[in-house]
Formats: C-alpha cells, structure tokens, sequence
C-alpha cells in the first residue's frame, strides 16, 4: 500500500511538473512574476490583485478583438482571467475595474494608446527580433530645437555595431498614432533585428533616426485632433525633416549621401508624404500598414503628392508591407497604392504577414523585410 501511495505520489508531481512547464511566461512580464502566462494553445492566464473590485473584465487592441475571457476572484482577492487563444504577436491590453481603466501591474509598460499601456507578446516561433550573442549597436538619445514647431524636439538614434569605421546611410522611422519614439526601441526590438541581419551579413549596416511623428506649433495645437489636423502636423514634419532634422544628422553623425524614410500605420502616410515629395532625397520608401489621410474617391491622393515618383528622376525603391488579418480599411489604402504604381508601371516590393494583425509583430516583420532590400 505504502509503495502504491509512492507511485500515486510521484505520478501526481509529475503531472503538476509537466502541467506547469507547459505554460510559458509573457516576454512583457516583470523580472520575477508568473503571469501573464501562455499555455501551448496559445490560452492565457492572468492573475491580478483586485481586492475590491466587483468586476474585472480584460480588453485591449486588435488582437484581442475575438477573444473570450472568464473571470473569477478567489478568497484572496485576485482575479484569475483565462481565455481563449489568443492570436500571436505583440497586443496592448488592459483592465476595465468597475468600469476603470487599470494596467496589469505584472506587465512592463509601453506606450500606446497615448499613455503607458500594458501588453502581452503571444509566440509566433521566430526569433529574429530576440537579443542573441552578436555585436550590439546602441541606441542614443538626441533633440534639435524647431523652428516648425517652436520648440524642443527629441528622436532616438540607432547607431550600428561598427558605427565610426566609415560613412553609414540613414533610415529615417516614424511610429504610429498614440506612440512615441520609445516605439521602434521597445515594443518593436529594432536593435535586435538590426543587431541580427547585420551579423548575417543580411543587410547594410545603417544609422536609424527614430523620429517623433507629431510636429504641430503652439498655435496648431488648439486644433480639433482630427485627420486635416495629422496632415497639418504631417506637412511640418516633412519641413523639419528636410530643413531640420537631415542637417543636423548629417552634421553630427558619420553618414554618406544615402537616405531612406519608412514608418508604421500613420506613420507610413508621414513616410510617404516626406519621400514622394522629395524624391532626390531618398532612395528607399517603406510604407507599413498604410494609410492615406484626406483623399476623396475622385482624388484618394489629394494630400499625398505620389504622382512625383513617376517624374522623378531618381526613382525610389518602394516597399509596402501589410498584417494578413488587419481591417479592411488598411488592405484599401494598399490597394489604392499598389493599383496606381501598377497602372503607371512603377515597380514596388509588396509584402504580406502572416497571420497578425495591425500591431508590432506585423511591423517588425516589415522592418526585416525592408532593411533588407534597402541601400
């Protein structure tokens, strides 16, 4: 009986054991906390302390669009939510606490959604973006006083891994609405990625300005925020960058005459405002789940000047990337831009990602994808 009582003993730690390691813990989780964590199915499980709350209900981003949630607390005060599983990639979220918007405080913040934002990364089996044993560049901090915007502006300034050895080309990178320049740093592990093709010896080591996209003036900003209002600020980031910011860089950093300009969601439109209007200036434009502010259906294009590049004499290298599962409004901005380069003959790199949504996962693919092609 003692022995049978050691077998059921054993068998049970065992299954508790295998149980337990089936569950990975988030990359966003705080050094030391054991959730959230993600089962094999991609479930997830979140245990928050709540004590006097009476009701806890998970919600967040795209990616958790479809997804189902329970929640119960235990006698201690915790809220255990599990859900159904959750799509990969990189997903803000957040608490709704009596009807409060409240982090989960086991999660590392970012900054989304206009404020500092919980999130959960879903394993998509890639590797590309994760830290490995290569030569690390480094990311600095940097600002200009603008004469655009009457004021301090700060960016961030990826410098490669042999930065100083020679003259290195120049991508400028613009994030999306309700981000910051912490964006490509954190939630999109651009050093990694960077640190990692470089050292495959997958792409041309580059500099990488990681620019702030909203530019308005003191006067502008009493505008109401709406899309005339992106356009505006997006005009004057065009001023500061060629007027502004290029100068200083150039003055400052080691580059050569090589520049490209790429950037995310509203971010791309900026991307492409800046290079279609300057063509000579640049000779790569990456567009990342596009859009196109202020266009009618008889001129889609009235606030986006992309008629230059078929005039042009220097021709960009033109790539647009898109999420396989983003809303329908995101595939017709791309359509209307890669039926009109099609229609005028105007060669683009076209790109689709794989089962994610309009979130990081889908932007970091973009960026391998196109620093690959760049330069």
């Amino acid at each position: 009986m003692l022995h049978l009582k050691i077998i059921a003993s054993f068998l049970l730690l065992s299954s508790s054991m295998v149980l337990a390691q089936s569950y990975t813990i988030s990359k966003t989780a705080k050094p030391g906390k054991e959730f959230p964590k993600i089962d094999a199915e991609a479930k997830v499980q979140f245990k928050v302390y709540f004590p006097n709350a009476a009701s806890v209900v998970l919600d967040g981003g795209d990616g958790l669009r479809n997804l189902e949630a329970t929640s119960a607390k235990d006698q201690e005060g915790y809220w255990n939510i599990h859900t159904s599983p959750m799509e990969i990639g990189f997903h803000y979220y957040w608490f709704n606490v009596d009807g409060k918007r409240m982090n989960d405080p086991n999660t590392e913040l970012y900054f989304g959604y206009s404020r500092p934002t919980s999130a959960i990364e879903i394993p998509s089996g890639e590797d590309f973006f994760f830290k490995k044993n290569v030569k690390h560049g480094k990311i600095v901090d940097d600002s200009l006083f603008s004469a655009v915007t009457k004021g301090k502006r700060d960016f961030k300034v990826y410098l490669p891994p042999h930065y100083g050895r020679k003259k290195m080309p120049v991508l400028y990178l613009y994030h999306g609405t309700g981000e910051d320049i912490t964006g490509w740093e954190k939630q999109g592990c651009i050093a990694n990625i960077l640190d990692n093709l470089f050292a495959e010896k997958k792409a041309k080591e580059m500099i990488v300005v990681m620019d702030y996209g909203v530019a308005l003036a003191p006067e502008e900003q009493k505008r109401p925020d709406d899309f005339p209002r992106t356009v505006v600020s997006s005009k004057n980031l065009d001023k500061i960058v060629t007027q502004e910011l290029m100068p200083y860089i150039e003055k400052k950093y080691k580059t050569n005459a090589q520049r490209a300009v790429a950037g995310l969601s509203r971010g791309s439109y900026q991307a492409m405002l800046i290079g279609t209007n300057h063509p000579d200036l640049f000779s790569a434009i990456g567009a990342f789940s596009p859009v196109i502010y202020e266009g009618t259906g008889a001129e889609p294009f009235r606030e986006l000047p992309i008629s230059n590049l078929l005039k042009a004499s220097k021709k960009p290298f033109f790539f647009i990337g898109i999420g396989e599962k983003e809303d329908a409004r995101f595939f017709e901005f791309n359509a209307l831009i890669t039926n009109y380069l099609k229609q005028n003959s105007y060669p683009y790199s076209p790109y689709i990602s794989p089962q994610t949504y309009h979130e990081w996962l889908t932007w970091r693919r973009c960026l391998y994808q196109f620093v690959q092609q760049i330069f």
